[in-house]
Parts: structure tokens; sequence; C-alpha cells
């Protein structure tokens, strides 16, 4: 039995995806923040599989049949940047929330408060 590249990588991608709408669903803010965050890392993944999984390819042209696309790996990277930025930002937001309301959960109630 054979599992090919493809399957495995599309595999993981399904299962951090998964797992991040499952934190995202959560009641508390910090697995709200973890879920945002694997679901960017899910995205950023894709975007980078989209450029086609090539084994020992070149980036730039070199006149070989088998060259591997820059520009998902540009767009990836981009993203990683903006994906840090925001989850700090996110962060912030969360910790603010938490001192102004006294609590971490994401709709204001508190666990079996029956609101």
């Amino acid at each position: 039995m054979t599992v090919s590249l493809e399957f495995l990588v599309a595999s993981g991608i399904g299962v951090v995806t998964a797992s991040g709408l499952w934190l995202l669903l959560r009641g508390r803010s910090y697995p709200v923040v973890l879920g945002l965050s694997l679901l960017g890392y899910a995205v950023n993944v894709f975007i980078f599989v989209m450029g086609r999984l090539w084994l020992n390819a070149a980036p730039i042209v070199a006149g070989g049949p088998a060259v591997a696309d820059p520009l998902p790996q540009a767009l990836v990277l981009t993203a990683i940047v903006i994906g840090f930025a925001t989850t700090g930002f996110v962060i912030e937001l969360a910790l603010r929330s938490r001192h102004e309301s006294g609590t971490d959960q994401v709709d204001g109630h508190i666990d079996g408060d029956g609101r």
C-alpha cells in the first residue's frame, strides 16, 4: 500500500483546519485565538501546495522542464508576516476584553450562568 505525498499533505491540511474550527467554536478567548492561528496556518500550507509539490526542482527557470513556481512561496511569506501581526493584535484584544469584562468568555457569560 503506497500513500501519495499529495494525499498526506491534503490530510494534514484537513486535520489542521478541523482542529482550528473546533478551537474557534470554543467559548473562551484563548482557544479562539489558537483556532484562528491554526486556520491561518492551514490556509498558508494550502496556498503553498497550490504551486504544486516538486522534488528537486529549481525555484527559477533554468531551462529545465521541472520548475517550481515562486509566486505561492512569496504569498505565503507575506501571509506569515501578516498573520503574526494579526495574531498579536487579536491577543491584545482578548487581554483587553478580559480586563474590561472580568471573564475570558467570548459571549461574556460565565460558565453555568444560565443566561
